[in-house]
């Protein structure tokens, strides 16, 4: 994870959560942003080599939906900080649905990602074994 945080011994347990949750949005943010530089060699591939309509507009969907993801966990990261004045079970509560619901589109994301992302080397493979 980049830009870890210490724990210290007298930060109190909601301090020590947000400052997990923090860093494990920025982690999901970090690799959205490489997902974003991955889309643009594979719409480029698609473009060059493939000539599959089908699949470059499933790629450039895929680029839309990887950059709103971006944006709301951007937007979820900078109100990390108010859960720590939860004072109430209720507020744990939001803050935790929330970023159950966060990890849960992350993961989402990912795997429809990769289940493309291996449609175009499948579809490279193709093209090189016709040759």
């Amino acid at each position: 994870m980049n830009g870890t945080k210490k724990i210290y011994a007298h930060e109190s347990d909601a301090s020590i959560m947000v400052k997990k949750d923090k860093a494990e949005v920025e982690n999901w943010a970090e690799d959205l942003s490489y997902v974003n530089e991955e889309l643009e060699y594979l719409l480029n591939i698609g473009d060059r080599l493939l000539h599959h309509r089908e699949l470059y507009q499933q790629l450039l969907c895929l680029r839309r939906e990887n950059t709103l993801h971006l944006a709301t966990l951007h937007r979820y990261e900078s109100s990390l900080g108010k859960a720590i004045e939860c004072d109430t079970i209720a507020c744990d509560a939001y803050y935790l649905h929330h970023h159950e619901k966060n990890r849960n589109a992350y993961i989402d994301h990912l795997k429809n990602y990769r289940t493309i992302k291996t449609r175009v080397f499948s579809k490279i493979l193709s093209k090189v074994d016709a040759q």
